[in-house]
């Protein structure tokens, strides 16, 4: 178990994804700091952990705050004795169109994953600098993050942020040794149980059954388990040399995404006035439009959702 006599803290690991990412680097040995708002769902998960032998302890705040991320690191030093890994999973969803949206649904997603994520990580960063840690930071985003996707602003936002923190932070972090990445996860949540389109496959998946392969091979969707190995790859000593990458994972698929490049480039000498834009530069940008939101391809029939009266 290349993980054993690590410390890991994962927010939001009291179900769901964040709970399948801690219960994987428990399995590898690494003792494991769970984080929930909930204490009752806090200690289920600790259970599932010291239940298979396994190394856990309950921190119950929400994060967002720098106070509840000084208090989840002492968690982890006070009970295991130091820190080395640190997933920020944490988060909340307000979805609603821009219209729809209020000062409060923006401020609370972006309050718990973007304000979320830098806090932890300040303060992890500042216990691996203090006490000479090559720490191992997993941040994750999102495809929305990634492309978009309607009804979203705050948490496209948030998931965008995300990302462009851990390129700067990898920057920041290098000399120090700290390896910073983020993943982009595919998988049956209780967001994407809601979408007509994955039916059939969340049903399976809570069935303990496979999915079908259209939805893990073609879309790389898969369950929360196909999302964690990754999450314990990059907080492991093999991981050593990736940092301030975008990598997604989901079903049988992985993937490392690019940085954002310029597509097309043209120079014109005084610049872009106004005039020149319209003769000249208008064709640069509508010749080279770029693609926003993710593109689904057409269920097979078998895979159509049911329809409910």
């Amino acid at each position: 178990m290349s993980l054993d006599g690590k410390v890991a803290i994962v927010t939001g690991s009291g179900a769901g994804l964040g709970l399948a990412y801690a219960q994987e680097l428990a399995r590898q040995g690494a003792s494991v700091v769970i984080n929930d708002v909930n204490q009752e769902t806090a200690d289920a998960a600790v259970a599932s952990i010291t239940e298979a032998g396994g190394k856990a302890v309950a921190a119950v705040v929400p994060v967002g705050t720098s106070e509840a991320a000084d208090q989840l690191v002492k968690t982890a030093v006070d009970t295991f004795g130091g820190l080395d890994i640190l997933v920020n999973n944490a988060g909340i969803l307000r979805d609603k169109s821009l219209l729809k949206m209020t000062d409060e649904d923006f401020d609370l997603v972006i309050g718990v994953h973007l304000k979320g994520t830098f806090t932890c990580v300040r303060a992890a960063y500042a216990y691996f600098k203090e006490n000479g840690v090559a720490g191992r930071i997993v941040c994750i985003g999102s495809p929305t993050g990634q492309r978009g996707n309607f009804g979203q602003t705050n948490y496209a936002a948030a998931k965008a942020g995300i990302v462009g923190m851990v390129r700067t932070w990898a920057l920041e972090m290098k000399r120090a040794g700290v390896m910073v990445n983020a993943v982009i996860p595919v998988a049956a949540t209780a967001m994407t149980k809601t979408v007509p389109y994955f039916q059939k496959a969340v049903e399976a998946d809570e069935r303990g059954e496979a999915m079908p392969s259209f939805f893990r091979h073609d879309l790389g969707f898969g369950t929360a388990d196909d999302v964690a190995g990754l999450i314990a790859f990059l907080s492991s000593p093999e991981a050593e040399g990736i940092t301030g990458q975008a990598i997604g994972v989901g079903g049988d698929r992985l993937q490392v995404w690019s940085h954002p490049e310029p597509v097309a480039t043209e120079y014109h000498e005084g610049g872009w006035d106004y005039a020149t834009m319209q003769t000249q530069g208008a064709e640069l940008v509508k010749g080279n439009l770029q693609e926003v939101g993710e593109k689904m391809p057409p269920l097979p029939a078998e895979l159509e959702p049911e329809q409910k009266n």
